[in-house]
């Protein structure tokens, strides 16, 4: 698995490069450099909405767990996913453990097993709302450029987020023996290369889930809230779009970033989708009258905003963990000195009897 991960890396990479090279260094870095500092830092802010709004439609679903942890857990997985080298199965396992992490000295412990449940179902609800933000991207792409050979593709890998969507929510909800019975070494090696017994126990994840999907009004609502979320992102491209002097409107945004979106869930086993990203950007930039310099700087702004609110998340994640960590061993060390003096009272408590009856 970690051979396989470096291939695709380094093939991205690549494909990076290639692009970069084709498309001319300079036109690439005149396009990025256009935004200005203030432009950068207003996408950068719509990203934090767009996060924002991502950790409500998590809470929507489990409002027992709390917005703030949700928040976190949700923007680690995602910085995990676009500044580690790891795919995005990578970014899924350590959001996990960023559930399980205690806030604060009030916050209350979350088991792995409730934390797989709730990452597994808030995934499944973003999958929802993607499948929804890619069909307005179709429909937005065919009614600018009519049935575009791009389309057909992408209605394709649209319907096979549909019914795989459709599987993942009856594996979820009624086969929690098939899960029991072939899930456990599966979960078992996935957890060894991350984190031992990550995971936890089957049959507990199982319950959750089902408990979980017993509310299918709190699901619809985390379902739109990751739809809006999606919108949210088409409107962080418009507003590069004008920046960069390419005067999108809002429904062709949608075109892009839908159908870019479609392209690159097929990629999701490449870390970071390098190459893949840059390309759907290109191509489809190309379709709307975008050069292709500018279309490159979509994709380059995009890593830049993701790298700015990625990498201090990633760091704040760890200065926690370490806290936590610092936390527990303090109070392994309290209960050790408090027990200790307890058991030597009673030793010698026992020698008095003993020579008493003696």
């Amino acid at each position: 698995m970690k051979k396989l991960t470096l291939f695709f890396t380094i093939l991205g990479l690549v494909a990076t490069t290639i692009v970069v090279a084709w498309s001319g260094v300079d036109p690439v870095f005149h396009a990025v450099v256009r935004i200005g500092i203030g432009g950068f830092c207003v996408v950068v802010l719509c990203q934090l909405l767009v996060d924002g709004i991502l950790g409500l439609a998590w809470h929507v679903a489990f409002p027992e767990l709390g917005y703030r942890r949700l928040l976190g857990a949700r923007m680690v997985r995602d910085a995990v996913g676009s500044c580690l080298p790891l795919s995005q199965l990578g970014g899924m396992v350590l959001g996990v453990r960023a559930t399980c992490l205690r806030i604060g000295k009030s916050g209350a412990n979350i088991f792995s097993s409730e934390a797989t449940g709730a990452n597994l179902v808030d995934i499944t609800t973003e999958v929802m709302g993607q499948v929804a933000f890619i069909l307005l991207g179709i429909i937005s792409l065919i009614t600018y450029q009519g049935f575009h050979p791009l389309v057909m593709p992408v209605v394709g890998g649209a319907l096979f987020l549909v019914f795989g969507s459709i599987g993942f929510i009856w594996t979820q909800r009624h086969s929690g023996q098939l899960l029991r019975r072939f899930g456990g070494n599966f979960v078992r090696k996935m957890t060894e290369q991350w984190q031992k017994s990550l995971l936890g126990n089957v049959d507990a994840t199982q319950n959750y889930l089902e408990e979980a999907w017993s509310h299918p009004l709190r699901i619809t609502f985390a379902a739109t809230c990751h739809l809006i979320g999606w919108l949210g992102s088409a409107g962080i491209l418009w507003i590069t779009a004008w920046y960069l002097g390419a005067y999108l409107t809002f429904f062709q945004s949608i075109a892009i970033e839908g159908v870019a979106c479609a392209i690159m869930s097929v990629g999701f086993f490449i870390p970071g989708s390098l190459g893949v990203q840059e390309g759907a950007y290109m191509v489809l930039g190309h379709i709307f009258g975008v050069d292709a310099p500018i279309a490159l700087g979509f994709s380059l702004l995009r890593r830049g905003r993701e790298l700015v609110v990625g990498i201090p998340v990633l760091l704040i994640w760890q200065l926690l963990e370490m806290q936590n960590f610092h936390h527990q061993h303090s109070n392994a060390k309290i209960e050790q000195v408090a027990i200790t003096p307890m058991h030597d009272f009673a030793h010698k408590g026992s020698q008095k009897e003993d020579g008493c009856l003696d």
